[in-house]
């Protein structure tokens, strides 16, 4: 079997990573520019001023794109660029930037994916409560009206916020990432609303404004579970796991994605967490439920369970020894076909892979090239998986790979590296990992040179993994829910 004739082969990568700034085309400060700021935040005190200055070399980064031989890029939009304070004065010079770059990609056979919100949260919003303050919804709104107007004439594919997950949690609630707050759950709750508000009103807006049939969707972290084996009691076992907001976090998929595609929050996640639910209006999740086009997901990683004895979900440890990338995280293909199955199963919506790729300490060799095999052995099992999806019918649209170069990578800075296109901070210079080379002939010949998906695992050899975690036997399933859409949820 193939990948598709017209599956989209893409690469990615976000405006604060790799941009930087000028001052021909400027841009307000973010909340990740005042993070950066901040002493003890950021790895070595990295900043992204400068990043890639992408925002001088993007013709010679396009050229690369092209040489690739991408389908299709997936770029976002620096709110604080277009709208410097977040509302009111739009900055010209920026939105003229993404609309040269949106022209040169076409003109270079590349489809432009847009993403709206990629986290650098305009500050002066932040100032004023940021997420928290329902005004957001507002804000979002008018900064959506004025990049629609402006790019929709060539623009058909946008994607409203990426991974919700990490900037309502990791930004609010642990403070590992802007704006650094540590709030208590029922301030994070309602902001993780707003945001989910904000998505809908964006999609209003978009089908509202746009100059041509557009193609809408939302790209969070694609959580998932990968049962040990593929007997039904686990693979049961990784579905309840994956769509479960029971425990202490939520960092899950159905939290975001019920609201979006069922218009109500998963039961699971609700009951235990009743007293800090926000007052949710009776228009609400009419909102957050606009129909849209596609769901994306990022997947790098992904945790394994099985069924115990008596029926519940037991979490496992992988072994010692097991592949792990630079930031320590587990290399599990698999993981990118059980999300593809169990979010069609539950959305029934077409999907893209909006990021995926390896985080290494790659570095220029002696004979002045970058080799970076693990990349290679990466990107080629987990596109293997992939590919078992499309072979099984999973209407997987396209794939794009994080990232088309090194960045900026958030709070660890500049210590790790995603990119196919190796980037010397100091001068600027692009220099194409061999992975580049990999990718571009993977393109070329349709992924049908991938090994087979059943050579790409690595669970065959851990049927005996550590059992780390036994939870409480499972709240009933969320199918079974007869409530009306929201109404657990509703606060007088």
């Amino acid at each position: 079997m193939a990948y598709p004739t017209d599956f989209i082969w893409g690469a990615a990568a976000a405006s604060f990573q790799i941009e930087g700034t000028t001052p021909s085309c400027p841009r307000g400060d973010s909340i990740w520019d005042a993070f950066c700021d901040t002493p003890g935040k950021v790895f070595q005190g990295h900043h992204a001023r400068q990043a890639c200055m992408h925002i001088e070399r993007w013709r010679e980064d396009v050229a690369l794109m092209k040489e690739l031989g991408l389908d299709a890029y997936r770029l976002s939009i620096a709110w604080p660029r277009v709208m410097p304070d977040g509302t009111g004065t739009v900055n010209e010079a920026g939105l003229d930037f993404y609309s040269d770059l949106v022209n040169e990609l076409l003109a270079s056979g590349i489809t432009p994916y847009v993403t709206l919100y990629h986290w650098d949260l305009p500050l002066k919003l932040q100032q004023q409560g940021g997420w928290l303050n329902p005004q957001i919804v507002d804000w979002f709104t008018d900064y959506t009206r004025v990049v629609v107007e402006r790019l929709s004439d060539r623009v058909k594919h946008w994607i409203t916020l990426n991974e919700p997950q990490c900037f309502v949690l990791l930004g609010n609630q642990t403070g590992k990432h802007a704006p650094g707050l540590q709030l208590p759950e029922a301030d994070v709750l309602r902001i993780g609303h707003h945001a989910l508000l904000a998505h809908g009103r964006a999609v209003q807006t978009i089908r509202a404004c746009s100059d041509q049939p557009a193609q809408i969707g939302i790209a969070p972290i694609g959580v998932v579970a990968i049962p040990q084996t593929e007997r039904k009691v686990d693979i049961d076992a990784a579905r309840q796991a994956t769509f479960d907001n029971a425990g202490d976090t939520l960092f899950s998929s159905a939290w975001w994605l019920d609201p979006v595609f069922k218009g109500r929050y998963p039961e699971s996640g609700v009951e235990p967490r009743l007293k800090d639910m926000p007052p949710i209006g009776p228009e609400d999740m009419a909102i957050i439920s606009q129909p849209i086009d596609f769901c994306a997901f990022n997947l790098y990683e992904a945790g394994v369970v099985r069924a115990g004895a008596e029926g519940q979900v037991e979490r496992l440890a992988y072994p010692p020894g097991h592949p792990m990338t630079a930031m320590d995280w587990p290399v599990t293909p698999e993981g990118l076909y059980w999300a593809s199955r169990f979010l069609h199963e539950r959305y029934k919506t077409p999907l893209y892979i909006t990021e995926n790729g390896l985080s290494c300490r790659d570095w220029v060799s002696v004979d002045g090239k970058v080799h970076d095999p693990n990349r290679i052995d990466f990107l080629a099992r987990y596109l293997g998986y992939a590919k078992r999806a499309c072979d099984e019918g999973i209407p997987l649209l396209g794939y794009f790979q994080w990232s088309i170069m090194d960045n900026f990578e958030w709070a660890e800075g500049y210590k790790d590296r995603f990119g196919l296109i190796y980037v010397d901070y100091a001068t600027g210079e692009r220099i194409p990992k061999d992975s580049y080379d990999w990718y571009r002939n993977t393109i070329r010949t349709g992924g049908n040179e991938l090994p087979p998906w059943s050579q790409c695992g690595f669970m065959s050899d851990q049927v005996e993994l550590e059992v780390v975690v036994k939870p409480r036997k499972p709240l009933r399933s969320d199918r079974d829910n007869k409530s009306q859409a929201g109404a657990s949820t509703r606060r007088s």
